[in-house]
């Protein structure tokens, strides 16, 4: 398995759309770091967690997953001498709930989760920690009652800014002092509380200066009565100081004592998180765990590319243990590279522990190497650098294969001389059957169906064509050579019968007849027949592209294939099949292939729910508003589009 191959699958992208689920940093990270495994017992494993996890989300959507982001943090942050502090203390707390959540959660799901269930058994006994914290830190701070100094410290402290307050107050009623304040009240300042002095009363009041405004007419004062008071509640604060870090330190040494049962905590709540993120995937794509063979058996059922959503056409393949290399035919964008994607995507997908998209009962083996040459085989510009370039990975697949292989090769031998090509390919097929290698290959050349007919191993098959739409229907044939189109195609368009005639002579060096029947030849029926023909072509593509079209209504959630990020449907769709979403409060266009279902606006908003909040301005609803209530000569609506 290498980079390559998980990018030119699309694995990367099914592990960025797992991804999503995942509720925690760790979890995203531990989902990006999955890799396919070769172990069956634990495939079978893996693929077991995922059914047992969509049972339980059957059962219950929402799992007591905490996020984990400072836990490892706080634990080597006490190991350094240093104390947690108490809005860590708050997290820790969330944490630890979380975990006896967890266990209480997990307790009634042995019926139908047994394994996944008994995973939360492997959290220690964490009640007598979390009592602890629960009793000392309270609103991200360290309670009165952590410890009867710090209730008795806090107690003199109160009493003491109360007398404190008291005396000042009493004085902003003294007739001596009335006199020289900007202000009769008492104004507190670096946490000292003073009088708002006049500039030019500062001689006729003994007190310290604490502050001034900001045009230095006034000049706050600590009245030199209450100086000695506030020193004493100063050294009553410095007390509480070092009676809360006491409280901390404390803590933080009962946390380091159960370093062991928090770690194993975490990696479970990590381990729940990653599990139920795969099982939350399945469900989204309708997904199955596959039958892991020991056999060399690929039996896909009604599977489907994940990326392709609803607009994937069902693909259904057996190679059991004889065929040993499928060799497809068929039109250009006719939907061959896209067969060989689903396949080696859904192999890594299965030996990952993912579920795949196809039906109950497909079946994939275990595969040591993917190898992969997929390139434009649609481009027009193939040229000798592309040969060149797609030679070489060729050369590095033919090096890498062994008898556990699975390879998987687009338009083979193409990008030169078609003598030379078809050559080159049949050359380097013989060379990976006899590796042992199971093999699914692409070709335009017509010959190489004759090399799969008769080479031993080697099946058939075709994407299949509509000769009456002249379209493509992306469907796999298996055991179908693919009989050539173009005739057929030029006939249906209109070609005249003499230059089909002459065109087969000089391809199949036979003659066929393609002359039409003397009526249809008559007048001009002939060409209306042709005509027609072009009408019902072009209608039926129409109709086609417009059932292709993924329909979303306004207000729908989407996601952005490209990006992993997520969109409002705002209008759609076109001729084009583009709608109009937005995103963070900016509208752009976007292909419907582009963008998949995440959340239906039923399900985010009520019914009859007005959409101008979601899509307009501020300004836009208000003028609205008003013009809805009275004619307004001069003004109009500006439609935000």
């Amino acid at each position: 398995m290498n980079q390559q191959t998980f990018e030119n699958v699309n694995f990367i992208d099914i592990l960025n759309e797992v991804s999503t689920y995942a509720l925690t940093e760790q979890g995203k990270k531990a989902i990006h770091a999955l890799t396919p495994s070769r172990d069956k017992k634990r495939i079978d494993h893996l693929h077991r967690e995922i059914e047992e996890a969509k049972a339980i989300l059957h059962v219950n959507s929402h799992v007591p997953i905490h996020s984990l982001n400072e836990i490892h943090q706080m634990v080597e942050q006490g190991k350094k001498g240093m104390y947690i502090r108490p809005s860590q203390f708050t997290h820790l707390l969330s944490f630890l709930e979380h975990c006896t959540k967890l266990k209480r959660f997990m307790k009634d799901k042995q019926i139908i989760a047994p394994m996944v269930s008994s995973y939360a058994y492997s959290i220690g006994e964490l009640d007598q920690l979390e009592e602890e914290i629960a009793r000392s830190i309270r609103h991200g701070q360290v309670d009165d009652y952590a410890t009867p100094s710090l209730a008795k410290l806090r107690k003199q402290m109160q009493h003491k800014r109360e007398k404190i307050k008291e005396k000042i107050q009493q004085m902003t009623k003294s007739p001596k002092v009335v006199t020289h304040l900007q202000e009769k009240r008492v104004i507190e300042k670096n946490g000292k509380l003073t009088l708002p002095i006049k500039r030019e009363s500062r001689n006729k009041l003994k007190g310290t200066i604490v502050d001034q405004s900001a045009s230095g007419a006034t000049l706050f004062i600590e009245p030199s009565e209450i100086t000695s008071q506030q020193e004493d509640l100063h050294l009553l604060k410095m007390q509480e100081e070092q009676e809360i870090e006491q409280i901390l330190y404390s803590l933080t040494s009962q946390v380091l004592s159960y370093e062991q049962d928090l770690s194993i905590a975490v990696e479970t709540m990590l381990v729940y998180d990653v599990i139920f993120a795969k099982a939350k995937y399945s469900r989204m794509i309708k997904g199955e765990s596959p039958i892991i063979n020991n056999e060399d058996i690929i039996d896909l059922k009604n599977a489907c590319h994940p990326l392709l959503g609803e607009s994937a056409v069902p693909l259904t393949i057996l190679l059991d243990k004889s065929p040993q290399g499928l060799l497809i035919t068929g039109p250009n964008t006719g939907g061959k590279t896209v067969t060989l994607k689903t396949v080696g995507l859904l192999s890594l997908m299965a030996q990952t522990g993912l579920s795949i998209p196809a039906d109950k009962g497909s079946s994939l083996p275990i595969f040591q190497h993917i190898l992969v040459d997929i390139g434009d085989g649609q481009s027009i510009q193939e040229n000798l650098s592309t040969f060149s370039s797609r030679l070489v990975n060729i050369i590095g697949v033919l090096q890498q294969t062994n008898d556990q292989s699975l390879v998987l090769l687009d338009e083979i031998g193409s990008g030169t001389d078609p003598g030379e090509g078809m050559g080159l390919a049949i050359a380097i097929l013989d060379q990976l059957a006899y590796k042992g290698a199971k093999i699914l290959a692409t070709t335009h050349y017509s010959e190489m169906k004759d090399y799969a007919q008769d080479k031993e191993g080697f099946v058939n098959a075709a994407m299949e064509f509509d000769l009456e739409s002249l379209q493509p229907t992306y469907k796999l044939i298996q055991g179908s050579e693919g009989k050539s189109q173009a005739f057929d195609i030029a006939q249906k368009l209109g070609l005249h019968p003499q230059i089909l005639e002459k065109a087969y002579e000089i391809t199949y060096k036979s003659k066929k007849n393609f002359t039409i029947n003397s009526e249809e030849l008559a007048g001009d029926n002939y060409t209306k027949q042709m005509a027609a023909n072009r009408y019902r072509k072009k209608s039926k593509e129409k109709t086609l592209m417009q059932e292709a079209v993924t329909l979303y209504k306004q207000g729908d959630n989407v996601k952005i294939l490209a990006t992993g990020e997520t969109a409002i449907v705002y209008k759609g769709p076109d001729e084009k099949g583009d709608y109009v979403v937005q995103q963070k409060g900016e509208k752009f266009s976007l292909n419907h292939k582009r963008i998949r279902i995440h959340i239906p606006a039923e399900e985010l908003y009520p019914e009859d729910y007005d959409f101008d909040i979601v899509f307009k301005s501020k300004e836009y609803r208000k003028k609205k508003r008003e013009m809805d209530r009275k004619y307004v000569e001069g003004e109009w609506l500006n439609s935000e589009e």
